[in-house]
């Protein structure tokens, strides 16, 4: 589960943004949120809104930087075709547009919960150099804190990795946390780190169409009928699909359709590009659903129906659907959603530039306007998005008046 995620200095974020996906002490939809053992309360869905080019989708890129930064060295030598970019060298740029932040190191930090834990890490990388890392968690069952290591001009390893050796050649470009998992992948707490970056979170990356087949294929008959079951929900005619395999792994799906009586098959090729791009989507969110990961998605609302925008999102916030604590984040700019049947003041969020071409972000709970005045909770929220009172106006790529926003 995904709990805070923090970034500085990238891209077109220059100022430190928070993302948080702890839920707000608000009355609305108080069914709809996640609330974990230790009885903290967190959000299932959190949508991103805003012009082009205002930064939105570099907020989710970020998130994809960070995770893909740790993992890549544990996959630097595979061949894997879905781990492919993972093997890609990471340059992380800066915030391009002063020559101050251009020397300074990009900034993450990210709270996340395992089973076990929530844990605090915290990477300071200059393009591709370590140059600060810290790694903390809490025990959910005793509430006990403890730091586990801090890299700065040394390595302090503390706590259960006290007694963890590490070498004198460490790479300089190099995370500890990716150290560690490539030396003591065998390590409880290591593996609950690592496996939570691998298995907790997907991305999913409408750009690579071999991923999205290979996840539209999937072997899992619980995920092919939780498939075919969202299939019937959006009263589509199709009754059923397959997968064929040939001898050069070349994957072919093929879709079956009943029109009364009547069935027929089609190639997923020869389907609309909708129902392609469902195809790509319904497996990450039936895996989502099934295991309880974090789901990211940028512009999820592209080539989908409003309708069908509103279903994924209401399977996410329905407690007797989400059973395992799944959470779908996402950019949009589709408005038929944008309301208080649907979202939670705090799962609506903003991104827009402000007039040094860096982006800001910040929720529509926390939005008040030049009076002091919070957004009501039944507002017509996506009316008031379009007249521009939330200060991102949809049609400006410039953040209207920012001194509306509470800072």
């Amino acid at each position: 589960m995904l709990c805070q995620f923090t970034v500085k200095n990238y891209k077109s974020i220059r100022d430190e943004m928070t993302f948080d996906m702890q839920a707000a002490a608000i009355s609305e939809h108080e069914d709809k949120v996640i609330e974990d053992k230790d009885g903290e309360q967190f959000l299932p869905v959190s949508a991103i809104y805003g012009p082009n080019g205002g930064g939105k989708s570099n907020v989710l890129e970020a998130l994809h930087t960070l995770v893909t930064k740790v993992l890549r060295p544990l996959y630097a030598t595979g061949d894997g075709e879905e781990r492919i970019f993972l093997q890609k060298k990471i340059i992380i740029e800066p915030f391009a547009f002063s020559e101050e932040t251009k020397k300074e190191p990009t900034e993450f930090e990210i709270f996340f919960r395992t089973a076990m834990a929530e844990y605090r890490y915290i990477l300071h990388v200059k393009r591709d150099v370590v140059v600060y890392e810290r790694l903390d968690r809490v025990k959910l069952d005793t509430g006990r804190r403890s730091a586990l290591f801090e890299r700065d001009e040394k390595i302090d390893l503390k706590g259960v990795f006290s007694k963890l050796k590490i070498s004198d050649e460490l790479s300089s470009t190099l995370p500890l946390l990716s150290y560690l998992g490539i030396t003591y992948k065998k390590n409880e707490v290591v593996k609950d780190v690592l496996d939570w970056f691998e298995y907790g979170i997907n991305f999913l990356n409408y750009g690579n169409p071999i991923i999205e087949l290979h996840m539209a294929v999937s072997n899992s008959n619980e995920v092919k009928q939780l498939m075919l079951d969202m299939i019937q929900e959006m009263d589509l005619d199709i009754v059923d699909f397959r997968v064929v395999k040939d001898e050069n792994d070349r994957i072919d799906v093929y879709t079956k359709h009943r029109i009364e009586d009547y069935e027929a098959e089609l190639n997923l090729l020869e389907e609309s590009s909708g129902t392609k791009k469902l195809f790509g989507l319904m497996p990450f969110i039936a895996v989502s659903l099934l295991r309880g990961t974090v789901l990211v998605i940028d512009e999820l609302d592209a080539k989908i129906h409003p309708i069908l925008l509103r279903h994924i999102i209401m399977m996410f916030n329905n407690m007797d659907i989400n059973k395992k604590n799944a959470q779908l984040i996402f950019t949009s700019h589709d408005l038929s959603t944008m309301n208080s049947e649907v979202f939670r003041r705090d799962e609506i969020w903003f991104v827009a530039k402000g007039n040094a071409q860096n982006s800001k972000l910040y929720s529509l709970v926390e939005f008040k306007n030049e009076k002091g005045e919070s957004v009501r909770k039944d507002a017509k929220f996506d009316k008031q998005y379009l007249e521009g009172k939330y200060g991102a106006d949809p049609y400006l790529r410039r953040i209207i008046d920012w001194g509306k926003v509470n800072a």
